[in-house]
């Protein structure tokens, strides 16, 4: 089982008592070192993630945020993340990814959002902890790199919402921005420091996360996560945005309703206009595989759902067609190997129908080859340890080169919420066993 590292938990004993508009905020991490007993039975699984991409100018914050040359100066970022498995101590990843300046990071807090709703700008009273960084409030994250907090005493339910809010006095000097644009999740923005706030009723709302790429959890062994290397079919269009109904997140749903499998993690590592072989919206798969997959922490199985995108931007000709489908075997292929090499099961998911889509349906069906020919390439190479077959779940019986005209958003192409739902009914939760030490 590929856990990442395992980490004993270091981290100075402190309580620093503040207060902001009248709330009070705690912060405890915990510098005591555990017995190697107690460190061999837990390990950091991640339980939530987003993808890290450059910030295109259409997805920036808007004015005020984004000046000349600087970006979020003297803003209160405030974003909800819905959890898979929980857990009484966690920790955040902040990712500067695709920055060409240092991130300072000001401060931090955590809390539980009012009521427990996605996308609310209000938090419940009480729930306020302040996040630190190797003791200290502050952080300046390096060009390129990415920042752990410390762990924090935090009681985390499995499948809840959780707040994370943070203020950048100086901003990044640069309009080199991580962000994940795709969040289906409304964030706010506000100027000053509005961290320990129970509210931002003047913030701006943007559906976009920024910044934040990971929350981990101090689980048990028998704790694994599983990632899905996706583009916007994973990542959520046509989704409800704050609904968590894309079909990772109906997944979990699934996964949670069984004792079996409620504590395997679902990473969504999807970007909508991602490819495997060549950069599009964030870097292709086999660029960032290390990145989103083999380096996140207590991963064991990878599900691999993308290829649509390689083949619609692909000249719709026979032997460019012929070309990219080699060419995206030979790369399913490359994922599999280095995803095994870390004791990680890889699932191959079939590619959904595009027939009636402007951008992709081609008329000479050129593309269409290319689909079933990859398709059967999945189900039959042997290659993956499994094989998911979404193109049959979604897919019209009366034309199998076509979506299920219910399961759409209407552009026959992405789907809705009813159609995610069909392809998280269609994952075996057979698959999310055999590996789980409590199943052995």
């Amino acid at each position: 089982m590929a856990t990442g590292a395992l980490t004993l938990a270091l981290a100075t004993t402190s309580s620093v008592m503040g207060n902001t508009d009248g709330n009070e905020t705690s912060v405890r991490s915990t510098r005591s070192v555990e017995s190697p007993a107690a460190a061999a039975s837990r390990h950091w699984v991640n339980t939530w993630t987003a993808m890290p991409q450059l910030t295109e100018p259409s997805n920036m914050p808007p004015p005020p945020f984004t000046g000349d040359g600087a970006v979020l100066v003297d803003t209160t970022l405030r974003q909800t993340v819905r959890v898979s498995t929980g857990g009484e101590r966690m920790r955040l990843r902040f990712s500067n990814a695709f920055g060409d300046t240092a991130l300072p990071l000001t401060a931090v807090s955590v809390a539980l959002p009012l009521d427990g709703r996605a996308g609310v700008s209000a938090i419940e009273p009480g729930t306020p902890q302040r996040v630190t960084f190797g003791g200290r409030e502050t952080a300046t994250v390096p060009a390129g790199a990415q920042v752990v907090s410390d762990p924090l005493e935090f009681d985390l339910h499995p499948g809840s919402n959780l707040t994370v809010t943070t203020y950048l006095a100086e901003g990044q000097p640069s309009l080199a921005l991580t962000s994940h644009p795709g969040s289906r999740t409304t964030s706010y923005l506000q100027n000053a420091d509005h961290t320990q706030d129970h509210d931002l009723p003047q913030a701006i709302p943007v559906n976009h996360w920024y910044l934040l790429s990971d929350v981990e959890v101090l689980s048990g062994r028998s704790t694994a996560a599983v990632a899905v290397l996706g583009d916007s079919l994973t990542d959520g269009r046509g989704s409800t945005t704050n609904g968590n109904n894309r079909w990772p997140d109906q997944f979990l749903d699934r996964l949670r309703g069984r004792p079996a499998t409620d504590e395997v993690a679902v990473l969504n590592q999807a970007a909508g206009g991602n490819r495997v072989l060549n950069d599009g919206l964030g870097p292709n798969v086999l660029a960032r595989l290390d990145r989103d997959v083999l380096a996140r922490s207590g991963v064991s199985w990878l599900v691999v759902f993308e290829g649509v995108n390689d083949i619609g931007t692909a000249e719709a000709t026979e032997a460019a067609q012929r070309g990219v489908t080699a060419e995206l075997i030979a790369a399913y292929e490359q994922v599999v190997v280095r995803a095994h090499a870390q004791d990680i099961r890889v699932y191959g998911a079939t590619l959904t129908p595009f027939g009636g889509n402007t951008m992709y349906d081609d008329p000479d069906g050129h593309r269409e080859v290319s689909r079933q020919a990859v398709n059967s390439w999945i189900r039959t190479s042997g290659r993956f340890d499994a094989v998911i077959d979404f193109d049959r779940a979604v897919r019209d019986p009366a034309d199998p080169g076509r979506l299920d005209p219910t399961l759409h958003d209407g552009d026959w192409l992405h789907l809705n919420p009813d159609g995610y739902r069909a392809l998280a009914d269609a994952v075996p939760l057979r698959l999310f066993r055999a590996l789980l030490p409590a199943a052995e």
